[in-house]
Parts: structure tokens; C-alpha cells; sequence
């Protein structure tokens, strides 16, 4: 994770190639994402903003998930991921919008899901929802970081 900034700067050129507008959708990171893409000298022209939904409450009023949806398959699954990077883009002036939602521990996981569990979702104009999960180790805060990481690569993967 040495290269976040590298990688940051890539998708900063890309996003301002196509002049589009980055939205991120948080919910176990808290805002690592944003804070992460705000450090570059001249985010706001490529990030429009970042909701951080951590409860479900803040996913279904902010994000308009459905209760429903949240009821069925649980917060940290790729259907929630998916209905928050809809929600994003749905509620900003953005272009693309990742999703992030997981379980950072130390506690709170399941045996299906457990700690480090965190499923993503990216959107973009033109571009269907595209949604995984990965499992990551370590402390809470190298989950989260795991997770912040890996929600940016997704990006790179799909512009």
C-alpha cells in the first residue's frame, strides 16, 4: 500500500481525461477513502464527494437502500454494496461511485462472515455496477486500510 498515492494520481488523470466526477459511498472505512483522494493538491476537480453511511439508518436515508435489501442479505454483502454505489451516483453530480461496507472488527464477524470480510461495488456512466468481497487480515486498522486500497483499485480496473 506504499503506492496509494501513485495509484491516486493515476485515477486522479483518468477521472480528468474523461472530466468526470468521483463519488465514494463508506460505511467500514469511515472516510479513509475520501481523506485518502482529498491529500492530492486538486481533488475537488475530480471528486464531487463521499457519504459515510455507517449505520444502516444512514444507508437507507442518505443512500435510499432498501430496508428490505438490508433485511435480506445483511449489510456487508455485494447487494448492499451495489444499492450504495447506485445510491452515490443517484444522489450526487458524479460520474463514478465506489461503495464500501465490511466487517473491520475486532468483533462483529460471523462464521459467514467473518472479521476482515468487506464487499465493494463501483458504478459509473455507461459503466454496469460491478461488485466482489474480499477477505482481509490483520488489525482493524489493516483491514480498513486493506479495504481503502483495494476499493481504488477497483476504479483503475474499470476506467
Amino acid at each position: 500500500m506504499n503506492n496509494l498515492p501513485d495509484l491516486i494520481l493515476e485515477l486522479a488523470d483518468k477521472l480528468q481525461k474523461r472530466q468526470w466526477l468521483l463519488v465514494t459511498a463508506e460505511s467500514c472505512t469511515g472516510g479513509l477513502v475520501s481523506a485518502a483522494l482529498t491529500e492530492i493538491p486538486g481533488s475537488s476537480l475530480w471528486f464531487e464527494r463521499g457519504f459515510i453511511t455507517y449505520s444502516n439508518a444512514a444507508k437507507e436515508e442518505l443512500l435510499d437502500v432498501p430496508s428490505s435489501l438490508l433485511r435480506q442479505y445483511g449489510a456487508v454483502s455485494e447487494e448492499v454494496a451495489a444499492a450504495m454505489a447506485e445510491g452515490a451516483l443517484t444522489h450526487s453530480k458524479g460520474h463514478f461511485a465506489l461503495s464500501v461496507t465490511g466487517i473491520a472488527g475486532p468483533e462483529g464477524g460471523t462464521p459467514v462472515k467473518p472479521v476482515g470480510t468487506v464487499c465493494f461495488g463501483w458504478i459509473g456512466a455507461g459503466i454496469p455496477v460491478h461488485t466482489c468481497t474480499k477477505q482481509f487480515s490483520g488489525t482493524r486498522q489493516d483491514i480498513r486500510m486493506a479495504a481503502c486500497y483495494e476499493a481504488l483499485v477497483g476504479i483503475k480496473n474499470l476506467l
